[in-house]
């Protein structure tokens, strides 16, 4: 079982992967600005004050950690999307400090910079919302920036264009830089089986440095 670090345990894929992790007998430290906020009780949770914006902060929270979450931005209110690349900044940041003894980081991503069939990027679609165009270019340039990070193990992964709560049916597809359709062309996850994924990802690492995607 491995310990983990999460941010964003409040938030709606956050609150999914807090409890994946903890069906599956992960210990975890959900690091939060306001403990009241989060309401799970479980022998295998702490709940700690910290922000993701302070390395110093990380470091603190990330020492001993196997792995280190972050559900930080985009969807979860107006104006979250600004702090997904510092975020990443400030993460990568704390982790170097560690050096060898650094955990990994597996970081929320976007489905937006993911190619379609015509070799577009999802955020080429036409009539997309400008907020929700500032979510998915907020996620694009945090991959950018991990992209240039060669000294912390860091994963990606980023979700189905459509992504909300559901089923939990423990199946998925995985993919890398192309978005996944279903047979009637549609790109769907389960915040659930997102969730799935992403400790699957804790426990058996295989997209080291890398983004990778997953639908159904």
């Amino acid at each position: 079982m491995s310990t983990i670090t999460l941010y964003g345990a409040t938030g709606t894929i956050g609150s999914r992967i807090l409890d994946e992790a903890l069906g599956r007998g992960h210990t975890v430290t959900a690091v939060v600005r306001d403990p009241a906020k989060l309401t799970t009780a479980h022998p295998s949770l702490t709940v700690v004050t910290g922000d993701v914006l302070d390395p110093e902060s990380v470091t603190e929270h990330a020492r001993g950690a196997d792995v280190v979450i972050s559900a930080v931005g985009g969807g979860d209110g107006p104006g979250h999307q600004a702090l997904v690349k510092p975020s990443f900044e400030a993460l990568v940041a704390a982790l170097r400090t560690l050096g060898a003894d650094a955990p990994r980081l597996i970081t929320v991503g976007g489905a937006g910079s993911l190619r379609t069939a015509d070799g577009r990027q999802l955020w080429d679609t036409e009539g997309l919302p400008e907020p929700v165009l500032q979510i998915m270019h907020a996620h694009g340039d945090g991959l950018d920036f991990l992209r240039s990070v060669t000294d912390v193990r860091w994963t990606n992964l980023s979700p189905a264009a459509t992504i909300a709560p559901g089923e939990r049916t423990g199946a998925y597809r995985e993919g890398l830089e192309d978005l996944l359709v279903d047979a009637d062309g549609e790109s769907r996850i389960s915040t659930e089986d997102y969730a799935v994924a992403l400790i699957d990802e804790v426990e058996e690492p295989s997209h080291l440095g890398e983004r990778f995607t997953v639908a159904y």
